[in-house]
């Protein structure tokens, strides 16, 4: 691990690499604490100049709305490695994917407030962001209901935070994601056809659609975009005609310059794949959907469903740190009750 930084000193003395090719921060650079409000370095030096250091108090971190909870691997971990190696900390935690209420308690930790509290801006950001993103997710897969719903929203945020995203959108209750390192990170194989990029290229969507069946391995769904050329209902049938019964699904994402995909839409493709034999085949749709939308065209006759920006671009959950207890005394500031909280659904988890 990179040296800590514990003084204001050493945050005047620090500069970012001249030939860093992302403004991301690394690994490394979060566990260093140059990721963190530098207020929180001034309180470190403080305490330590004060002879304070050793101080041992319990943090609890709450939520300010209801939601689902995702990011706590990743805060644990945080804590694991950059907590101080000889003055261990206790921890209790909500689980990963629990549901939780406003102002319930997510994380207490108690330990040496110099040891932790300076990943307190980390900390809740990484629970902010990821908990927003699962909440949503949640959402859309209630509207969804047994079909299938796929997260498509890593192209609406920087690459860096794109698969904690899509991981979260997993947590959350979305089947499947497109981003590839967020897929894996939640134990699946990543999720997705081909873009429109490949139909301009190759001219002709039934063209795509042969060489995809050719070449894409049995356990890939042949799933084939239908609005690149044509109507949405003649390329459908043009594209079930050439595969038969090995085509699987087509995809509806009619862009809004030309109405988006429509209840209507749905409807008359369905019944027009139906009359000519081809009910086998699901239609799945994307493009700005919301749970409102998720519902219409599911009652349209929709099968699967894939989210992106509705995803990527929740709100995160407002997250808060408070001490609650300074070497065993209870305490708190104004507007906080003293001491720490009943919170039945916090596991302990094993010291780091």
């Amino acid at each position: 691990m990179a040296q800590r930084i514990e003084t204001l000193a050493q945050v005047l003395e620090f500069k970012p690499a001249a030939d860093r090719i992302l403004h991301s921060a690394t690994h490394e650079e979060i566990l260093s604490g140059v990721t963190t409000d530098v207020y929180f370095i001034k309180t470190n030096e403080i305490l330590t100049r004060k002879g304070m250091a050793d101080k041992v108090v319990t943090a609890e971190v709450f939520a300010r709305a209801d939601g689902i909870l995702a990011g706590m691997d990743e805060a644990l971990q945080l804590l694991s490695k950059g907590a101080g190696g000889t003055h261990p900390l206790e921890m209790w935690a909500l689980p990963e994917g629990s549901s939780f209420k406003q102002k319930e308690v997510l994380l207490r930790i108690r330990g040496r407030y110099c040891d932790f509290g300076l990943y307190e801006t980390a900390l809740l950001g990484t629970l902010s962001s990821a908990s927003g993103w699962a909440t949503a997710a949640r959402r859309a897969k209630e509207a969804a209901g047994e079909s299938s719903l796929l997260c498509f929203g890593a192209r609406h945020v920087h690459p860096s935070v794109a698969p904690v995203m899509e991981r979260a959108a997993i947590i959350g209750g979305a089947d499947n994601a497109s981003c590839i390192l967020g897929a894996k990170l939640a134990g699946k194989m990543p999720a997705g056809t081909v873009p429109h990029a490949i139909f301009l290229i190759m001219g002709d969507s039934v063209k795509v659609a042969q060489a995809y069946h050719e070449i894409m391995p049995s356990g890939e769904n042949r799933t084939v975009l239908v609005d690149t050329f044509r109507d949405e209902c003649e390329e459908s049938l043009r594209v079930a005609e050439a595969l038969g019964e090995d085509l699987q699904f087509v995809r509806l994402d009619t862009p809004s310059e030309r109405g988006g995909v429509t209840v209507g839409l749905v409807r008359e493709l369905k019944a027009r794949l139906a009359a000519a034999g081809y009910g086998h085949v699901k239609v799945t749709v994307s493009g700005g959907l919301t749970p409102e939308r998720i519902l219409e065209l599911k009652a349209a006759g929709a099968d699967a469903f894939g989210v992106g920006s509705y995803i990527s671009g929740a709100k995160a959950i407002d997250m808060t740190m408070d001490i609650k207890e300074v070497e065993g005394h209870p305490i708190a500031k104004r507007g906080r009750i003293p001491g720490i909280t009943i919170s039945p659904n916090l596991v302990e988890v094993t010291r780091v």
